[in-house]
């Protein structure tokens, strides 16, 4: 793979200020934040009122965590804008969840909103190695899901040329890359695959095609999926992290000069790790639940949310700013099975190294007489889909699995192209147990 180090000229100032330059920023701008929500929120207002805080309160960063969280179900207990800091006449942009399991969460944005963000994505994409005059292959969806359009805005802010695809169509999405030649290319892993597996349909060598970098986020994924990624098509691939509820795409990022952890944007994001049960602040280095408050954000500004992603704080390496660890799951949806705690990740590293075996599959739980029981549905790769392989790859997942997670399991090799594929985010669990 090609050396995409970027120079030390083609970072912003702050990307490798001092800590005491970042926390003086932050300091500044997480005054502004405070007194933004609580004079233009009235749910802010009420919540530090009950919690007998005021913004005049915080004197010194370590003083947020006297302030109250806010929740994933404050969005949707304040559809559609009641989390709104600015009238409506000055937004310009409204984005939302797809509302399947209940009322949609808005999020709104101001302009100067959009250009922080277009900001942040931009300086993502320079850590991931790609450049202005680049061709950026955009297959996150568009809409009212904050990838698309977010990655959109930054590859131009970048200085860059868009392929605005989307998602799905995947013999399109083939053919676009072969014609049109981007270097670089935002997708969510899971379907990275399915443009993998659409190479291989298509006669093509995917070593071959042009692609250098791969910005891979919207979902947790291992770095067993990166080496499988990055050897398949000889590119970098690099994660990248964000929500909606934030900003978008662009919060933190992977450099691709040391790919050791994603480097928060700290002028803009103020991260905390909390002990997810206690809810109180854990020093940076132990795991827990990701928590942020925005510094700059107008349109919609968030203190103190809680992510439910688990990860820890990691000192700044190839930039000043702290780095979070890869995601290894969220706090909702990892499985209890049996008393033991499992997270879709732990299984996707194991399939991955499971020698015989494509690497894609599906959880299902389900009900076994009285006790909750996991089948993982894989399928064998074209090169061993015989019998005989079949039966010692799952032998050895199933060994892997229960050496390495700790439950029993039982697994069903497929067909190639036997577990559902995904035209965005992959559906790793299917829980199909009985809920009376």
């Amino acid at each position: 793979m090609k050396d995409l180090s970027p120079a030390k000229a083609d970072l912003d100032p702050i990307e490798i200020a001092s800590r005491d330059e970042i926390a003086a920023l932050q300091l500044e701008r997480m005054k502004w934040s405070l007194r933004h929500a609580y004079d233009n929120v009235p749910m802010y207002r009420k919540r530090f009122d009950a919690a007998g805080v005021h913004p005049d309160d915080l004197k010194d960063l370590k003083d947020l965590a006297r302030f109250p969280f806010t929740y994933k179900d404050d969005l949707r207990d304040n559809y559609p804008f009641g989390l709104s800091a600015v009238p409506k006449e000055k937004l310009v942009r409204i984005h939302a969840s797809s509302g399947t399991t209940g009322k949609p969460t808005v999020v709104v944005y101001t302009k100067n909103d959009i250009d922080v963000w277009a900001d942040t994505l931009a300086r993502s994409l320079r850590a991931s190695g790609l450049r202005a005059g680049d061709i950026i292959h955009n297959a996150y969806g568009y809409g009212l899901f904050t990838g698309g359009l977010g990655a959109h805005y930054g590859i131009e802010k970048l200085g860059a040329t868009v392929v605005p695809m989307g998602g799905g169509q995947t013999e399109k999405q083939v053919g676009l890359i072969t014609d049109f030649q981007p270097t670089g290319i935002m997708v969510t892993p899971s379907y990275m695959l399915n443009i993998l597996e659409g190479f291989h349909k298509a006669g093509l060598d995917p070593r071959q095609s042009s692609l250098q970098v791969g910005v891979f986020g919207a979902e947790p994924w291992t770095n067993a999926m990166r080496k499988e990624v990055e050897e398949a098509f000889d590119m970098h691939a690099v994660d990248i992290y964000g929500l909606s509820e934030i900003m978008g795409p662009g919060v933190a990022n992977e450099c691709v000069e040391t790919k050791d952890g994603l480097h928060v944007w700290e002028d803009h994001f103020y991260p905390e790790i909390i002990n997810p049960t206690t809810g109180e602040v854990v020093e940076d280095g132990e795991e827990g639940e990701l928590v942020f408050t925005t510094l700059t954000k107008e349109g919609m500004p968030m203190i103190r949310y809680r992510t439910r992603d688990l990860t820890r704080l990691l000192p700044g390496s190839a930039r000043s700013m702290r780095r979070m660890e890869k995601i290894t799951g969220r706090s909702d949806d990892m499985i209890i099975l049996r008393g033991v705690n499992v997270f879709p990740t732990q299984v996707e590293e194991q399939v991955c190294a499971t020698g015989g075996l494509a690497p894609y599959f599906q959880i299902e739980l389900y009900t076994s007489g009285r006790m909750d029981a996991m089948r993982v549905l894989v399928e064998a790769s074209p090169d061993a889909a015989d019998e005989l392989s079949r039966t010692a790859a799952a032998r050895m997942l199933t060994k892997h699995i229960k050496d390495m997670v700790g439950v029993s399991t039982e697994v069903v090799v497929g067909d190639p192209g036997s577990v559902a594929r995904s035209q965005g985010k992959a559906v790793r669990v299917v829980d199909n147990r009985n809920k009376e």
